[in-house]
């Protein structure tokens, strides 16, 4: 690991995808996620890599395409509405059993929205949003280290399932600066050497990239492959981080910039006597449920904290099943949830008042 340095989250991002061995971006602006073509626009060409604006979201992840095609290890960023710009493609991508990592810092919406940080894209994300039978693997650091580690973890991660992955953050992720330690330059694998590319490598002949089939049989394979892979994924890679949940009677469930919130929401809560802890998932797709059903065996309850009108919720009353009450903080619209008024309908709950 490097020496420890004050980075802005975007930037962060920027620097960790080169250091993991990226060497194409191709990306389109929008607020708040620039610092990161802007980086990688002065970067990328030191070490020989290729940064281009494209003249939109959907050229842009076409391009990925392309790159990915050819075995390149490359990724994209953008916010909300680009990202649904970018979803046709991604489909796509996911559909030709290629892995470039995509970013997104999510802003306020539906719609063009505002550029304040929110967590309303959950479902585009985790759900798949564009057409057919696919899922992302889908990451959400609570810190820029863990968003910077987390972008090693998706390349790898992705390469080896063959899938794409999405890095979940948001405005706040982005813009704000902290401590970081960025593991060593890693050197870039040869597109020709990749396992998937177009181009023939370790004596096989060369593949024929596509998501298309007009035989019927062969689609109903490609989907076969795609659910057998993700039961290894579920098998393997869910992550999630509990806090204070030993002893807890009862949960918060968070991701992201929530769950920083909820975090000092439970030491609050523990110094005043109230046994609260935090459930924080890391994949939220595939969502920790097994923690969620744990902790249903001996929690009152559950309160699940969202920069949205709620949409994570949904999974954790899923995995909770009915065993236990299942609430909301709801805070849309760019908003940021805060700790006192958190912690208020917690003791509310608690007390017997509901919400």
């Amino acid at each position: 690991m490097s020496e420890r340095k004050l980075f802005k989250g975007n930037e962060a991002v920027a620097e960790a995808a080169i250091r993991a061995g990226c060497r194409y971006f191709f990306g389109y602006p929008i607020t708040p996620q620039n610092e990161i073509p802007e980086y990688m626009s002065r970067r990328l060409p030191e070490v020989g890599g290729c940064f281009l604006q494209a003249e939109s979201e959907v050229a842009a992840i076409n391009m990925v395409y392309g790159a990915a095609s050819a075995g390149a290890r490359v990724m994209t960023s953008s916010s909300s509405p680009g990202i649904s710009l970018k979803q046709e493609g991604i489909s796509y991508i996911a559909g030709s059993l290629l892995s470039p990592l995509i970013v997104n810092m999510v802003r306020g919406g539906p719609g063009l929205g505002d550029i304040q940080p929110a967590q309303s894209d959950y479902f585009q994300a985790t759900k798949g949003g564009g057409h057919g039978d696919y899922r992302l693997i889908v990451f959400a650091p609570a810190s820029i280290q863990e968003m910077v580690d987390l972008i090693y973890i998706s390349f790898e991660t992705g390469e080896k399932y063959r899938m794409p992955v999405m890095i979940l953050a948001d405005g706040v992720l982005g813009q704000m600066m902290e401590s970081v330690a960025f593991p060593a330059m890693r050197e870039p694998k040869d597109p020709k050497a990749s396992a998937y590319g177009a181009t023939g490598a370790a004596g096989r002949p060369a593949r024929v990239v596509k998501a298309f089939d007009l035989d019927p049989e062969l689609m109903y394979k490609l989907n076969e492959r795609l659910a057998d892979t993700w039961k290894k994924v579920e098998e393997n890679e869910v992550r999630a981080e509990e806090y204070m949940m030993d002893d807890a009677e009862f949960a918060l469930v968070a991701y992201g910039t929530s769950s920083r919130v909820c975090r000092s929401v439970v030491d609050k809560a523990r110094a005043e006597g109230t046994k609260l802890g935090l459930i924080r998932p890391i994949t939220v797709w595939p969502f920790p449920k097994q923690a969620i059903i744990k902790a249903a065996g001996k929690v009152r309850g559950f309160l699940t904290v969202e920069m949205s009108l709620g949409q994570m919720v949904e999974d954790v009353r899923l995995a909770v099943n009915g065993k236990k009450p299942v609430y909301l903080h709801a805070i849309p619209g760019g908003l940021i949830p805060k700790r006192d008024d958190v912690l208020a309908q917690v003791k509310s709950i608690i007390e017997g008042k509901g919400v």
